[in-house]
């Protein structure tokens, strides 16, 4: 029986490491940052009026994760809005381990290649704390999504949580991976 590794596990161990070991002289190999998991949430302010709305989209990010998406909902009452506490009003996935790594393949190789005139991520999300947050403008870049079945098209945040300790060593890390930067300089 063959056990499956994803590519980019396996591209972390044979060449991520040694080369950011060299990069930023790490004593050790347990010393490089690594990817701990990516989160995928998609707030529907929308969904308010209409609860098939939410429930569409957790279809949609459980095809695009390969995992069951949750429903994120309401944490107090605004009237404003006509929202009341408890109301479904996104939806919301972290992704770990094997499904992390298919997802971030798939994500680089084949979605965000896809987006129209596209020149590369902004290297803007950073969070100081070594995490990188971006934003898609639509689902129907991911090749899981059926764009006949698609009701409306709604975008996404999606968050790399990684254990590098500055911007710069996360940089690196997903940059190594083959993340697509734009070349404008941070």
């Amino acid at each position: 029986m063959s056990t499956y590794t994803p590519r980019l596990r396996n591209k972390y161990r044979e060449e991520v490491i040694p080369t950011l070991q060299q990069e930023f002289k790490y004593k050790s190999a347990m010393q490089v940052p690594r990817l701990v998991k990516i989160a995928l949430n998609q707030g529907l302010g929308s969904a308010v009026g209409d609860k098939k709305i939410v429930d569409a989209a957790v279809a949609e990010m459980t095809v695009i994760g390969g995992q069951r998406a949750v429903p994120t909902v309401s944490k107090k009452d605004i009237s404003n809005f006509k929202l009341r506490r408890g109301m479904p009003i996104g939806a919301r996935l972290t992704l770990r381990g094997d499904r992390m790594y298919d997802f971030l393949d798939r994500l680089i190789a084949v979605a965000l290649p896809r987006t129209r005139d596209f020149r590369g991520v902004s290297p803007r999300g950073f969070d100081g704390r070594g995490n990188f947050t971006m934003g898609v403008k639509e689902q129907i870049i991911f090749p899981e999504i059926d764009i006949d079945k698609v009701d409306r098209i709604q975008g996404m945040d999606i968050t790399f949580v990684t254990t590098a300790r500055t911007d710069k060593e996360a940089k690196a890390l997903l940059k190594a991976f083959g993340f697509p930067f734009a070349d404008n300089k941070k």
